[in-house]
């Protein structure tokens, strides 16, 4: 049964812009990451005027692991100074957003929900929607702000591991939201970590959740791409992908639909890193 908590997961441009005007306690962070088109120094990027920077791959992912995957979830006493320095609050508005569909962006979003703020929200449609609506855009980093002393604590949101995620493929949906070629795998040289998918698995890749505009998708058409996996409210659901990252995308999308998916946040990449693994490859689940 689909239920509507669009508003739990989103803001709209000009929502936030009415927003600024009227709540000087908001904090607006702009999540950046070197992998993509913003390198650094982050700070002379455009960005909505107060907007702190964060480093998706240092403030909201740990280092690199062979067991926990490539972007593996923060250690949670360098998370609570994180969210300090950048001075956020459980009991005051975040609003996160970034330059590319909010696929950075959902994974601070789905990092701290499991951290416990609950009143996070991705700007829809990121910067693109924001200064398309005319929002005021500066190219200047705002001063620090006071940092809070919030206490920060795991379990916000729900996860899986390898062992999870493999019953759950086969005792429910488990989707994949890698695009189409990394889902189909294939021969790799000798030594490399294997490519496929894990068997059961359905592929629906993040960015189906778009349109063209950078926006999430109306209801409807995330109800009926969802629907179309299995994932229709009826039956367990649990994303992954290759790190972590575009899987929270999912999540995102149906909290919307009312369906709380649990993340694997190790990914592709964790799974991948055991030989004993087993690996599907080809466009079926497997």
């Amino acid at each position: 049964m689909f239920t509507d908590r669009r508003e739990d997961v989103l803001i709209s441009a000009s929502t936030l812009a009415a927003l600024l005007e009227t709540d000087q306690t908001l904090s607006v962070l702009a999540i950046r990451s070197p992998d993509t088109a913003c390198p650094r120094p982050f700070q002379s990027t455009p960005r909505l005027p107060g907007a702190q920077d964060a480093d998706m791959t240092v403030d909201f992912a740990g280092p690199s692991h062979p067991q926990h995957g490539s972007r593996p979830l923060p250690d949670i006493s360098m998370l609570q100074e994180t969210v300090r320095r950048l001075g956020l609050r459980k009991d005051r508005l975040v609003v996160v957003y970034d330059h590319d569909g909010n696929l950075l962006a959902a994974r601070a979003w789905w990092v701290l929900r499991w951290a416990g703020f609950e009143r996070v929200v991705m700007l829809d449609g990121g910067f693109a929607a924001w200064a398309s609506a005319g929002g005021a855009v500066v190219t200047e980093a705002p001063p620090p702000p006071a940092s809070s002393n919030v206490l920060v604590h795991p379990g916000g949101m729900p996860e899986l591991n390898a062992d999870s995620a493999a019953l759950l493929a086969r005792t429910g949906v488990l989707l994949d939201t890698r695009i189409a070629p990394n889902y189909r795998g294939g021969d790799v040289p000798a030594g490399v970590p294997a490519r496929g998918h894990i068997p059961g698995a359905i592929n629906v890749p993040a960015p189906d959740n778009l349109t063209l505009d950078g926006h999430f998708a109306d209801l409807v058409t995330l109800r009926s791409l969802y629907a179309a996996t299995g994932a229709d409210g009826s039956r367990p659901v649990g994303v992954y992908c290759g790190a972590g990252v575009s899987a929270a995308h999912a999540v995102a999308a149906l909290m919307m639909l009312g369906i709380d998916a649990p993340m694997y946040p190790g990914s592709w990449s964790s799974w991948s890193a055991d030989p004993l693994r087993p690996v599907a490859i080809g466009p079926e689940p497997g």
